[in-house]
């Protein structure tokens, strides 16, 4: 299951995001299951776990901390509607 979702995670565009409802439409009753495999994902730059967001557009469940992630999903709109001049920290 891990790598069937890293696949999907993969297809998720730069700069935007999807619940996990969304995101685990294919297998509705995989929901718990997907959320354990993006978990587990260790290469998280690579495989942008942090664009799955909760049902309610609240971030949830990051392990690099929801600051992180929150932080993530800001640059890489910012990036994508402007293109990158500086990394802001």
């Amino acid at each position: 299951m891990s790598q069937e979702v890293w696949q999907n995670l993969l297809g998720i565009p730069y700069g935007k995001s999807i619940s996990y409802a969304k995101f685990s439409e294919h297998k509705p009753l995989a929901i718990r299951a997907i959320a354990a495999a993006n978990g587990r994902n260790n290469i998280a730059i690579v495989v942008p776990c942090h664009r799955v967001i909760g049902s309610n557009g609240k971030l949830v469940g990051y392990a690099g901390g929801l600051w992180r992630k929150q932080w993530l999903l800001q640059h890489e709109r910012e990036v994508a509607q402007q293109g990158q001049t500086e990394l802001k920290f």
